[in-house]
């Protein structure tokens, strides 16, 4: 397995500007996206985009929830959907249809192929996994179809959200059931699993989940960094925030998440310790970044120096 991740050292340190392979195989590319709640594909949307769209690779995403919680900031989306969102019974009949809605536009925009919603319901924010996995969803079910589709999609990389303390307890617990599925297949057969954690800069500090030794990862720092902010295009004029800007427009249910808009420079990742046998799946075959050219086989950036991560 190879994942080739260019990276522009800079002043601020390292980040990913490309996550490929080279360009003949990067088309072979497969990842899979396991999430609570429709939107949180927000916190590794430029890297999906580049994956998906930009070196046709395979992205797939599996939402765990109906997100018919997520009601209260909904005020602005009454108007514009034209019905009651914000009186909780009827924000949570409304909501899931909705928000099925707005992350099956949010995936067209990102590339992603296929998605697979669970419908487990949605009850209430609590920071607690456990809660989540043994009052809230049918847990088994969920394992078993994770399970299923990492067997069907034999995936190179599997994306969940860094399940850190003081996120939200379904966040935490869609990552659990996502490890236990991969730890169910052969060894050669497991993906690459990695942690997202969309933030202002490329640093982090992250600890397993209480009881749940399964959460833990290779380094308590981010390994691997997407900037959001990488120029290319006319002029160097464009970035990923522009494309990470027009999916937290489609989930226009979701008020408060607007305020994300330009927020987050950095999409973070981390290893976990479970998944494929080695830590290092990196090959020295990368592929232009935005403002590389090709040169005689070879790869120069025009604008930094390109470097490869190893380890």
């Amino acid at each position: 397995m190879a994942f080739v991740l260019v990276l522009l050292y800079t002043s601020a340190g390292p980040r990913i500007n490309a996550a490929a392979k080279p360009a003949s195989a990067a088309a072979s590319l497969r990842v899979l996206l396991v999430v609570a709640h429709p939107d949180e594909e927000y916190e590794m949307a430029g890297t999906v985009y580049r994956i998906a769209k930009e070196l046709s690779g395979t992205v797939d995403q599996l939402i765990i929830t109906d997100g018919e919680a997520d009601y209260h900031y909904s005020s602005l989306a009454e108007r514009y959907y034209n019905r009651s969102l914000t009186e909780e019974s009827a924000g949570r009949k409304s909501l899931p249809s909705i928000r099925r809605k707005e992350g099956r536009q949010a995936a067209r925009i990102l590339g992603i192929r296929h998605q697979w919603f669970l419908n487990e319901k949605d009850e209430r924010f609590t920071l607690s996994a456990q809660e989540v996995l043994e009052k809230e969803w049918h847990t088994d079910r969920v394992l078993q179809a994770i399970a299923h589709r990492l067997r069907q999609g034999r995936y190179d990389y599997l994306f969940v959200l860094l399940p850190a303390e003081d996120t939200h307890g379904a966040h935490k617990a869609a990552s659990i059931p996502a490890l236990e599925a991969v730890e169910q297949l052969p060894r050669d057969q497991r993906p690459v699993v990695l942690a997202a954690e969309a933030g202002a800069t490329n640093s982090g500090f992250y600890e397993p989940v209480d009881q749940f030794p399964i959460t833990s990862t290779v380094a308590p720092d981010p390994r691997l960094h997407f900037d959001r902010d990488a120029h290319f295009g006319y002029r160097n004029s464009l970035t990923y925030r522009i494309v990470v800007n027009w999916v937290i427009a489609e989930h226009k249910s979701q008020g408060l998440f607007q305020n994300r808009c330009g927020q987050d420079r950095f999409e973070n990742f981390w290893y976990f310790q479970t998944g494929a046998p080695t830590m290092s799946p990196i090959e020295n075959n990368a592929i232009p970044a935005p403002g590389t050219k090709t040169i005689n086989g070879a790869h120069r950036d025009l604008t930094a120096t390109p470097r490869v991560l190893t380890n």
